[in-house]
């Protein structure tokens, strides 16, 4: 009976050990959203290390990754979770991410494509994936491909960000499309009425007018 109660005890310490462990474990995604991303990726590698199937920890490492700028490791530790599950969609567009900042335009594309044909209209990347492709097409000079990339993007999150919208006035305007680029810079300048490119970008299509 004594070691019954012996073993009890012992196995009661072991799991305790490990819950208030775990409980002591920072939260990767908190200190990702804090921007604390050496922090988060430490985090995460010590998770893969215990559990190399945890696909969060895989997502949160990727996400920190590509905050610090290490788009190299990024996409490297994006292909490697993809192997667990190649349809996650979070690992599809951080890959995607990855990829755009490594100057991997197609690569990239099709990335952002992947995320969008395997996600609703909520998704919470949506706007994002579209601003991406944006500035791809941007590089690419395909200027009408760019305008209904960030037309998209602003559509999802219109009050997300005043350079989105100050890229689809510059996509219009290399187009020559002066009136709905005036447009567009207008929606930026709704947002910050101080944005230099914005005010500059108004101020030349309206001197085609």
């Amino acid at each position: 009976m004594k070691s019954k109660i012996f073993i009890f005890s012992v196995i009661f310490a072991f799991v305790s050990s490990v819950v208030f462990a775990q409980s002591e474990r920072p939260d990767a995604r908190k200190l990702w959203a804090q921007k604390n991303y050496k922090e988060a990726i430490r985090v995460c590698e010590e998770e893969l290390v215990s559990n190399p199937k945890n696909l969060d920890s895989y997502v949160v490492l990727c996400w920190s990754l590509v905050g610090n700028k290490q788009y190299m490791e990024a996409e490297a530790r994006a292909i490697e979770g993809r192997k667990l599950n190649a349809y996650d969609i979070r690992l599809i567009e951080i890959l995607g991410e990855a990829k755009y900042y490594l100057g991997k335009n197609n690569e990239a594309l099709s990335m952002f494509q992947k995320y969008i044909e395997n996600s609703n209209e909520t998704a919470a990347r949506l706007g994002t994936c579209y601003y991406f492709m944006g500035e791809i097409y941007i590089r690419q000079k395909k200027y009408e491909h760019a305008d209904m990339a960030f037309t998209a993007a602003v559509h999802y999150e219109p009050t997300y960000s005043a350079n989105w919208w100050t890229r689809l006035g510059y996509a219009r305007e290399m187009t020559n499309d002066w009136k709905n680029a005036i447009s567009a810079y207008d929606g930026a300048l709704a947002l910050n009425s101080s944005h230099y490119d914005a005010k500059q970008g108004k101020q030349r299509c309206q001197s085609h007018l």
